[in-house]
């Protein structure tokens, strides 16, 4: 249907002498995958790493925290899901609970910026989902993190 209309428009136009460049195409929906690469670009990252076992934000993470915090207020139909992680040394266990612990960290330094806590949900996945395969410093290091999900 949509199709239909814009090439209706487009024939409309040439019979009338119009040029292509004048036809207004309809603008591409806003999808959340959109949506999270705005963040993303808007704030650095949607992503806070963290040391060791660890559940302490640092500069680096109040700073793409803070940052995050003025994009959910700027857009406050979107909810986020706060989804922490450990790297694959941690007993299962301590990987769900520090996971939760980093979650509900970065959860608390949002509300403290303003963010409403209805907008925010938080889910521990422990060592499950890693970001990086591997044993090395760099790949635990990199999957002792936080990620910021969008929802509608």
């Amino acid at each position: 249907m949509m199709r239909r209309m814009i090439l209706t428009g487009l024939v409309a136009m040439a019979l009338s002498g119009g040029t292509l460049a004048a036809a207004q195409l309809p603008p591409a929906p806003v999808t959340i995958d959109t949506m999270q690469a705005d963040m993303v670009a808007k704030s650095g990252s949607d992503t806070v790493y963290f040391a060791g076992s660890s559940h302490s934000i640092d500069a680096a993470g109040q700073a793409t925290l803070t940052a995050q915090a003025r994009w959910l207020l700027a857009h406050p139909e979107i909810r986020a899901r706060i989804e922490g992680f450990a790297d694959e040394r941690t007993p299962r266990d301590f990987a769900l609970a520090i996971g939760e612990r980093r979650a509900s960290a970065a959860r608390d330094y949002l509300v403290l910026q303003g963010v409403p806590e209805a907008q925010l949900t938080i889910i521990s996945w422990g060592k499950e989902r890693p970001a990086v395969a591997g044993t090395s410093e760099t790949a635990l290091a990199l999957n002792r993190r936080v990620t910021t999900v969008l929802m509608r």
